[in-house]
């Protein structure tokens, strides 16, 4: 019952960062990609504030101030830099298709910085996977999106921070690292600002895209919290592809993308290649 419990929570938390990630991207056609982060990062980080004064969790602590956690928020700040300038300026399908390769970096990490064995299953899986991911960019090609290495770099940044945080102590709440994470993306605002357009008021409606976007990536945070504590991570991980699915469906309904065949082929082929490490891993740590 737990584990039905995560999965529908890590449901819930995907459907929830591809809603945001909607927001963003309708926004991005207004507001300079600098103004949104700086809005999203702030106003996030001011919720998580409330809560944690709320719950009396502290706000500081030494251990922010170790390696694991000064790490990781930089991948923060980075990631939330270079995934809204994707989306800002590529199709959401096809960014979010690549950046579910995210599991298949977290494995080549592993390997190389933790000396974690992975057999030669796993690593065929990951390279298979790259294959999807060369299938979306299509370099050397005509339709070949220069932009769309953002989503990759972004993606880099984000497997980063899921191996730091494997480092890391649990004396700090996941409050009070989801704040210092909204910190950092309204940092990353700042830095890109020399990139883009000045500062414009946004409209009623465009105000209201800012405070859904919010509010839907702080029950995103939560959500996905919730089901890592009601479930093993073994099984509900692979429902991290949901996302995926919930980000198509928007995209094509209220975009109007038209995402290609090559493009639909790679989200599966790293999908399923994300699946099968996934089920492989679980198999090889319960021997």
């Amino acid at each position: 019952m737990e584990n039905l419990r995560g999965i529908l929570f890590m449901i819930l938390a995907m459907a929830g960062f591809a809603l945001e990630d909607l927001f963003i991207k309708l926004l991005s056609s207004h507001l300079p990609v600098s103004q949104i982060l700086i809005t999203l990062g702030f106003s996030g980080a001011a919720v998580f504030l409330i809560i944690a004064l709320l719950t009396h969790e502290p706000i500081l602590h030494r251990s922010l101030l170790t390696k694991p956690v000064i790490i990781r928020t930089l991948c923060e700040l980075f990631a939330a830099l270079f995934f809204v300038s994707a989306l800002a300026l590529t199709p959401l399908s096809s960014v979010v298709s690549i950046l579910m390769a995210t599991p298949l970096m977290v494995t080549i990490g592993a390997a190389v910085f933790f000396r974690e064995k992975v057999g030669w299953r796993r690593w065929g899986a990951v390279m298979i996977g790259f294959c999807g991911v060369l299938l979306i960019l299509r370099p050397g090609f005509d339709s070949f999106m220069p932009a769309s290495l953002l989503a990759v770099i972004a993606t880099v940044f984000i497997a980063v921070r899921d191996l730091v945080t494997r480092t890391m102590r649990f004396e700090i709440s996941t409050t009070t690292v989801s704040m210092y994470a909204f910190f950092a993306c309204g940092i990353s605002g700042f830095i890109a600002m020399p990139f883009y357009s000045v500062m414009v008021i946004p409209s009623s409606t465009e105000i209201m895209y800012l405070i859904s976007a919010t509010f839907i990536g702080v029950i995103g945070y939560y959500a996905i919290v919730l089901a890592t504590r009601n479930g093993d991570v073994s099984v509900i991980s692979p429902f991290r592809y949901s996302r995926l699915v919930f980000a198509m469906i928007l995209a094509i309904i209220i975009l109007s993308e038209r995402p290609d065949f090559l493009t639909l082929s790679g989200a599966v082929i790293i999908v399923l290649s994300g699946v099968y490490t996934f089920i492989r891993e679980n198999k090889l740590s319960s021997l």
